[in-house]
């Protein structure tokens, strides 16, 4: 696990912009897993306008989404279907991505069709991640086994208390979702974790101090060959010197 400490937002934004870039120059076809979320944010903006000045070419690209809300329309504005088209895929020309059909009829049949969808196109490259409050990857919720791969998850309290804030009042919060497991997600040739702001600190510390645990997802990280966690001051603010 190599520790990247930056000084904020906008230059964890900057570096995974950079990363994702090199990596698509030194292999056109990259297979990529994408987070969606506030964290993501400013990095989506910085590659649609590489992609607008010609510098990058998405077009042989493969883009899988991390996870989706269950029994949400994907034109939901909601959805993380619309989220990540809205944020970045109607802004660049890509042939080839996926998102979970988060209304269909037989989850676990989707689930299967996505997995296998993964390994039809050579598996991740890459793997952009987020971190929950409560540690959490994907939606993959402490507890949820090193062995996962694309399933159906019960979201955990903690994690329907942090993202209600980006629903409105009348509409209820989804109590499900379809995800990568960690098995899938550590298939990938490479990951990168993004995090900023005081309230990832704690996931942060543990997930890099603490020992490997499936009651915290995240820590399955530290075992990886190829992983860089990118933070900002506040996110390494439990840290002290010892990374």
């Amino acid at each position: 696990m190599n520790i990247l400490r930056v000084r904020d937002y906008a230059s964890v934004s900057e570096k995974a912009k950079n990363i994702v870039l090199d990596r698509i120059s030194d292999f056109s076809d990259t297979t990529i897993a994408l987070p969606t979320g506030n964290t993501p944010d400013m990095m989506y903006s910085l590659l649609v306008k590489e992609y607008q000045s010609g510098k990058v070419d998405f077009s042989d690209v493969v883009i899988f989404n991390l996870d989706e809300y269950v029994g949400m329309d994907p034109e939901n504005p909601y959805s993380y279907n619309y989220y990540i088209h809205n944020r970045f895929l109607k802004h660049v020309k890509t042939e080839r991505s996926y998102v979970p059909n988060g209304l269909a009829e037989d989850l676990d049949r989707e689930c299967e069709a996505y997995e296998d969808k993964i390994k039809e196109e050579g598996n991740l490259d890459l793997a952009l991640l987020g971190i929950g409050r409560n540690g959490h990857i994907g939606f993959n919720e402490p507890g949820t086994s090193f062995d996962s791969l694309t399933h159906v998850t019960d979201l955990s309290e903690d994690t329907m208390e942090a993202n209600a804030r980006f629903f409105p009042r009348d509409l209820d919060f989804p109590e499900k979702a379809i995800t990568m497991g960690l098995k899938t997600i550590m298939g990938a040739r490479e990951i990168i974790l993004l995090a900023s702001g005081n309230e990832k600190a704690n996931a942060i510390r543990e997930m890099i101090l603490g020992e490997v645990t499936e009651n915290l997802p995240a820590s399955i990280l530290q075992t990886h060959k190829n992983c860089n966690v990118i933070i900002d001051g506040d996110a390494a603010s439990l840290l002290g010197n010892s990374t």
